[in-house]
């Protein structure tokens, strides 16, 4: 069968280093600021992600991830789609647990305008919510900041946190992994800032937690284990992995913040997605899920982050509180991220331009 041949058509291709190269003059936070409040406004596309798991040969969990999202400003839309694949076992492979590809298309003809590297850009933007999370919802002065698993997402986090924070002076690190924990520490009193905090490896994921500032969980865990009573008046709780906290934590929170509440309305999986298929955790209109009675003891998620970054919420009541950021993540910013690399590289000419 002979096709219609039409003229050759372009689009860049960015590797890991490219994309790293370029995102050295992005200011990534303020870009997902910047999704986060056109989310907030209604100016975003956000569908379902499509979810495929399985089981390797070895027995252990993998899935795909495929996210598709866009956002709209007063002159353009930005398109894009993010997919992400991850195998548990990878780390003792010596290869990076999450790998995948950020696609952005042409509003108009809907092609391919550039396919880079998805890993460097989910870490980072991941971080980038926390900073926002903690510059609006941490204690004034913050400390001490606790990570709990020392993979590529703690090590973005801590890149990240120690140039924004300069009052951070201690970082303590738990992970199953002794060797994994002192390798991140060794990766952060090499960083800028890192010279001026001191780090240490505990053995208990507890000692971890219990007097830091801000906490920061990046595990694989699927069974929460960080108690109420692990965390100080005042701790900010950046839910990263979504699993690290037991309900009982969550019911205590003083204040329960997320990213897009339909995301975790209609998950199945994760710890508050659960809990409201359970009675235990409302919306943020204090209704429960149709068709369940709420429990003896419930939470109600007070407001999204997009809310507190415009400041249509107030966030923290009182300097005591114990409040719950979970970022269940979103792919807007991963494209809005995008977006921005790919300017940096079009005007630096990184990477390569291949035919379709």
């Amino acid at each position: 069968m002979d096709f219609e041949q039409y003229p050759d058509s372009t689009f860049r291709y960015m590797t890991r280093a490219d994309v790293i190269e370029a995102a050295r003059s992005v200011d990534i936070v303020e870009a997902v600021s910047e999704a986060l409040v056109l989310h907030s406004e209604g100016k975003s596309i956000l569908p379902e992600e499509a979810y495929l798991g399985w089981t390797t040969p070895d027995g252990s969990s993998a899935r795909c991830l495929a996210m598709p999202g866009a956002l709209t400003t007063d002159t353009r839309s930005v398109i894009g789609l993010k997919t992400i694949n991850a195998s548990l076992t990878n780390p003792d492979r010596g290869i990076p647990r999450s790998q995948g590809f950020t696609l952005l298309l042409d509003q108009d003809t809907a092609r391919p305008v550039v396919l880079m590297e998805a890993a460097y850009i989910s870490a980072m933007r991941t971080a980038a919510v926390t900073a926002l999370a903690a510059r609006h919802l941490a204690c004034e002065t913050p400390r001490t900041v606790a990570f709990l698993g020392c993979g590529t997402l703690a090590q973005a986090h801590a890149a990240l946190l120690l140039s924004t924070f300069p009052t951070l002076s201690e970082v303590v690190a738990y992970d199953i992994s002794p060797g994994r924990a002192k390798s991140f520490l060794d990766f952060v009193k090499k960083l800028p800032g890192g010279e001026r905090v001191t780090v240490k490896a505990v053995d208990e994921a507890r000692n971890c937690v219990t007097g830091a500032d801000l906490v920061v969980p990046v595990t694989t865990v699927t069974e929460g284990y960080i108690e109420p009573d692990w965390l100080k008046p005042g701790t900010l709780v950046a839910h990263v992995s979504l699993d690290d906290l037991t309900e009982a934590a969550v019911l205590n929170a003083g204040l329960l913040v997320v990213d897009d509440w339909s995301l975790v309305r209609d998950d199945p999986r994760r710890l508050l997605g659960r809990m409201h298929r359970a009675g235990t955790l409302l919306g943020p209109d204090g209704e429960p899920r149709p068709g369940v009675s709420p429990q003896a003891r419930t939470k109600r998620v007070d407001a999204a982050l997009g809310d507190i970054v415009t400041g249509r919420h107030p966030g923290r009541r009182s300097d005591g509180d114990i409040v719950v950021s979970n970022p269940f993540g979103m792919s807007i910013l991963d494209v809005a991220v995008a977006d921005r690399v790919h300017a940096e590289a079009e005007t630096r000419g990184i990477g390569s331009t291949l035919n379709l």
